[in-house]
């Protein structure tokens, strides 16, 4: 066994080890922000597509094992408002070092929640505060030796401040790509193993650690991509009985709402189709099921879950655009820059 196939093997065994304790889903974790779709195209294609290679470095991010040398001096800017005055956005850029395939990924995500009102325990009006997070990586990736493997790897420092509580954590992401003569791809990835280095107050909180599995192909006879990913797929059961779906009899028999083992499958399902997936005009529709099922309004088609784009290039620049359907509520408009700088 030689030394990267030894240390992608012990990087492995380490990951395993701590799948049980570092399993979280929303609400169990904090740095929730880290596992935000980081482009247009990746939300537009359901949220957690892991399967794009290629010049968007964007993916980087996501999915270290995508980095390579096509992005190679390709810088990405990326920004959407989310709800209220919630606004994210992120900044990515690759270098290759060598013509052997050793490329260097920096990216840079950040979330401000807006200005809010601060009382004390009287109701008196105190002052205005804010609350923003971000995180700094850097990622690396290669082919393993003698293997039809790629893999990458990101280092994430992560920075959280809400009014006066402030936080710092360190996380790591590895992945690995697998693409075969088919043009079937594969990937593994495993996100957010770290910890806070400072807590907000005196306890510590998990990282939303997820283990995420992508396949896509490109169509032979038609211009067409598809996209297959199964998210969080560390944790069973993921669905929660819904409290607003609880039904009462006239003799005041409650029952709860019942999870198929169906519906527990789609919940960790994401799937997306792209059309012209590399031509100049390129568009993107996804669907993800968890999201949907958690975002529906009862007795009310809002359609939750879909989401839709496109990207179209000018010369050495590519514009990206997508749209999400959250609920009735609001919507999520995201918008992006790739460009060229060789």
């Amino acid at each position: 066994m030689n030394i990267k196939r030894g240390g992608i093997l012990a990087i492995l065994i380490c990951i395993a080890i701590q799948v049980e304790t570092l399993s979280q889903t929303a609400g169990e974790s904090t740095y929730q922000f880290l596992n935000i779709s980081s482009s247009p195209r990746q939300l537009a294609l359901g949220g957690k597509v892991i399967t794009n290679q290629g010049s968007d470095v964007t993916t980087g991010i996501y999915n270290p094992s995508t980095i390579n040398p096509e992005m190679d001096n390709v810088l990405s800017i990326n920004y959407f408002s989310y709800f209220s005055d919630i606004s994210f956005g992120s900044l990515s850029y690759a270098y290759t070092l060598d013509n052997r395939g050793n490329t260097l990924h920096f990216g840079f995500s950040y979330i401000n929640y807006g200005d809010f009102d601060g009382y004390d325990e009287f109701g008196s009006f105190t002052s205005e505060f804010t609350g923003n997070e971000s995180v700094f990586s850097v990622g690396y990736a290669n082919d393993v030796r003698n293997l039809p493997i790629r893999f990458g790897a990101n280092i994430k420092l992560i920075t959280s401040t809400f009014e006066q509580y402030n936080s710092f954590g360190i996380a790591t992401d590895f992945g690995f790509f697998y693409r075969d003569q088919n043009d079937v791809n594969m990937s593994l990835v495993f996100r957010n193993v770290g910890f806070q280095i400072k807590a907000y107050d005196e306890v510590r909180e998990q990282l939303p650690f997820e283990i995420n599995l992508g396949f896509s192909q490109r169509l032979e006879n038609a211009p067409v991509k598809w996209h297959l990913t199964l998210e969080n797929i560390q944790k069973w059961p993921i669905g929660l009985s819904n409290p607003s779906r609880i039904v009462t009899d006239l003799d005041g028999n409650v029952t709860e709402e019942k999870i198929s083992f169906i519906n527990e499958i789609l919940r960790h399902t994401i799937i997306g189709v792209e059309v012209f997936p590399e031509s100049v005009f390129t568009f993107q529709l996804g669907y993800n099921f968890r999201r949907s099922e958690e975002l529906k309004i009862l007795e009310q088609r809002n359609f939750s879950g879909i989401s839709f784009g496109f990207g179209m290039k000018f010369n050495k620049l590519r514009f990206n655009y997508s749209h999400a359907r959250f609920s009735s509520a609001s919507n999520v408009n995201f918008v992006g820059l790739l460009i060229d700088l060789n």
